[in-house]
């Protein structure tokens, strides 16, 4: 019998409500802000939330003398169309050029690594 189950995945960030509307482009969703946190309500899936971090220190990926923490796998049904919407939307490549793995790594505008996979 679990103990919980999981209801938002929170990312920091310095500016909430402009990565709230970058993963509203790339998920569907609306942002809603109250008090400088910010819900994305109505895409499929468990719910994002974003709150202020104004020290916030991006992850580095790759990165030997540190962790990314987490990231996110988001599946689509075309690599090529997805990473020119991404990129298109503010997203950077990290791990982008084998054309022939099932998935890409890229940073949002806030630096957290997140893949694009093969759905």
């Amino acid at each position: 019998m679990p103990v919980a189950k999981l209801g938002t995945v929170v990312l920091d960030c310095p500016d909430p409500e402009a990565l709230a509307r970058f993963y509203a482009e790339l998920l569907g969703g609306e942002p809603k802000t109250e008090d400088g946190w910010v819900d994305l309500a109505g895409p499929e899936g468990t719910p994002l939330a974003f709150q202020a971090a104004p020290e916030f220190v991006p992850p580095k990926w790759p990165s030997p003398d540190g962790s990314q923490q987490f990231h996110l796998d988001l599946t689509v049904e075309d690599l090529d169309a997805a990473e020119e919407r991404v990129i298109a939307l503010g997203a950077k490549p990290l791990d982008a050029t084998d054309r022939e793995r099932s998935f890409r790594v890229y940073a949002d505008p806030a630096g957290h690594p997140f893949c694009l996979c093969a759905g």
